[in-house]
């Protein structure tokens, strides 16, 4: 089920995946080079709803007009930022997600938008070979608990590199997509089955009490 919502940027596309006793939502945005085709994104949705996590996977105005460019990242939090209304109507506790450009919106905006909680997928911890450029303060300004799911050998940031106290999943051997090498002797599929097994059981920890005071 896909709705459209009017931001300052344009129109947005917000596609749901509805659990039928949903606790909370989990919304994610996509990455600057892909849209919520991405495998980790497709697999929440196929996941939690069965979990009791309704999932809205949030197409940027951007990609819904077709451009291959991502804008500057404050037109990307004004739309995030506007769209929240319409992730939040139902009553229930929303969590902010998205991977690796849409992570740092959700970070950004957490605040503003009242966030529940953030899912950092394959975030962006700095440019690849460029550790001095680091975007950990997008992270650790959230103020909100955030849980961040890394590749092990993500170029854009390996779980080491990350500040001591981050709580993370690392997805064994797998790049800033989640691909992992025939090496690593298990698929992406199962790569990725548990990482979601991991991130249902942070989320359940986080929405299940806030849920219940919601209801």
């Amino acid at each position: 089920m896909s709705r459209i919502v009017d931001t300052p940027a344009g129109p947005a596309r917000v596609t749901w995946h509805v659990a039928a006793e949903a606790r909370a939502v989990l919304a994610l945005g996509h990455g600057a080079g892909g849209g919520i085709e991405a495998p980790d994104l497709q697999a929440l949705a196929d996941a939690l709803p069965d979990l009791g996590t309704t999932v809205a996977l949030v197409e940027q105005p951007w990609r819904v007009a077709g451009k291959r460019v991502a804008p500057a990242p404050r037109t990307l939090d004004a739309a995030w930022t506007a769209l929240w209304p319409a992730l939040a109507e139902h009553g229930l506790p929303v969590v902010a997600g998205g991977r690796s450009a849409g992570a740092r919106v959700a970070c950004r905006t957490a605040r503003a938008t009242g966030a529940h909680a953030v899912l950092a997928l394959s975030f962006p911890l700095h440019p690849p070979g460029r550790p001095e450029r680091s975007r950990v303060d997008e992270l650790t300004g959230a103020g909100v608990p955030v849980l961040v799911v890394q590749g092990g050998r993500d170029p854009f940031g390996r779980p080491a590199e990350f500040p001591p106290g981050t709580e993370l999943v690392e997805v064994p051997e797998a790049d800033h997509g989640f691909a992992v090498p025939k090496r690593a002797g298990f698929s992406q599929a199962e790569a990725l089955a548990a990482a979601v097994a991991g991130i249902a059981g942070w989320l359940d920890a986080h929405t299940s009490e806030a849920a219940g005071g919601a209801g």
